[in-house]
């Protein structure tokens, strides 16, 4: 059944299935169940050269290739994926994963804060405001999506043992990475809004509607505190390494 609306971004099928299987041209390929969704540049790639990860797949679009590899681990075997950035290609790739077995997945990456915070802090989103696309073909319309509490769980158990420091906080997620306007940045932060990022509300709504487990924590980077003088600073490169490791051990530890 659809669910109407006069704004067609608010409009919904709760019912009927899809014309394009996500793993349409890949119907016999099995994942792990575990995967680590890393948006961290070419530290991805060298890390599974140097680790002898196998390539199993290469998810194409029209401009760009995907690998996904898996990484075979002395107890188990973890899927690793560099995706694009932007909330409707990292969803696609999702929805493809979870279909194709992945089962708990831990996303990282970068963000802008727009509060007074470090570069390269450790942040732990616990939920995000649907400011983006996606997430409406994927769940009925709301403000927020909260993120699975056992994986929330997991990120910050795995912090702690190695004594990280963090915070957790609610995340804005948006498509117009243009359009975070002086007034919008300050009504976000107003509302409870610490950090800003372009997939996470999203990549929960697919997992939400797949049935899989999503968690995913944040580095900071940029800065949009004060909405006087955007501050660059240097995007949060010093985590990426960190980042991906830290990653890895929470799946492993995350049973």
């Amino acid at each position: 059944m659809i669910i109407k609306n006069d704004i067609p971004i608010l409009e919904y099928d709760d019912f009927s299935e899809e014309v394009i299987p996500a793993n349409h041209d890949c119907k016999d390929l099995v994942l792990p169940k575990k995967c680590l969704f890393a948006f961290l540049g070419d530290v991805v790639d060298k890390y599974a050269k140097d680790n002898n990860a196998e390539i199993v797949h290469e998810f194409e679009t029209f401009s760009h290739i995907t690998k996904v590899y898996i990484l075979h681990e002395e107890k188990e075997d973890i899927c690793l994926v560099q995706p694009t950035i932007g909330a409707p290609a990292a969803a696609a790739l999702m929805d493809f994963l979870v279909k194709c077995g992945c089962e708990k997945i831990i996303a990282v990456g970068s963000c802008g804060v727009l509060a007074d915070l470090p570069e390269n802090a450790f942040i732990v989103p616990v939920k995000a405001l649907r400011g983006e696309g996606t997430s409406y073909q994927y769940l009925p319309p709301s403000r927020y999506i909260e993120l699975d509490k056992e994986q929330i769980l997991a990120i910050e158990s795995c912090f702690r043992a190695h004594d990280i420091p963090f915070v957790t906080c609610t995340t804005w997620t948006t498509d117009g990475i243009f359009r975070e306007t002086k007034e919008m940045v300050q009504y976000r932060r107003e509302e409870g809004c610490d950090v800003v990022e372009m997939e996470c509300s999203a990549l929960a709504a697919v997992c939400k509607k797949r049935g899989a487990k999503f968690g995913q924590f944040l580095f900071t980077a940029d800065s949009l505190a004060n909405v006087h003088e955007y501050d660059a600073r240097e995007f949060g490169k010093d985590s990426h390494e960190k980042a991906l490791l830290l990653g890895l051990e929470v799946l492993k530890t995350n049973n």
